[in-house]
């Protein structure tokens, strides 16, 4: 399965742990950027990873220093559903029932074990439909102006 990661500067760090991680557990990995530390701007970053996700049908994991911005930003993409998560249970929640293709997190709110743990809840959970379809969609008809 591919997994896209972008980052900017402040979520850097985690995003080459994390990536890491993937890999460890037999995730290919396409890495959107950023790929160093020198200053970058999250919205650019966001919207690339989300591009790609859409593009290759996947997951997306996008970093930044809080991980509010980079999901904002992402979550501007028509078809992107990006969750801001601090912990295992909203991983999991916003892929049961929110049916999330992008996880979001804070490079400098987490750290990596934290981080590591979320990222597989996220990546362990499956949509569970149902009631959940029809609310999903209501959310993707708000894209629509509807």
């Amino acid at each position: 399965m591919k997994i896209v990661l972008a980052s900017d500067h402040g979520g850097f760090d985690l995003k080459e742990s994390i990536k890491l991680h993937l890999a460890e557990l037999g995730y290919e990995v396409l890495d959107q950027g950023c790929f160093n530390q020198q200053s970058v701007d999250y919205p650019d970053y966001g919207v690339l990873a989300a591009k790609k996700v859409l593009e290759e049908s996947c997951l997306g994991i996008i970093f930044c220093g809080t991980g509010i911005g980079i999901s904002i930003a992402a979550n501007k993409v028509k078809g992107i559903r990006a969750a801001l998560c601090h912990e295992e249970y909203s991983a999991t929640m916003a892929r049961c029932h929110n049916n999330a293709n992008i996880l979001a997190l804070g490079g400098r709110t987490i750290g990596v074990d934290l981080a590591k743990s979320i990222v597989d809840a996220f990546l362990e959970a499956d949509f569970e439909g149902g009631r959940h379809q029809r609310r999903v969609e209501k959310i993707m008809k708000l894209e629509e102006g509807r």
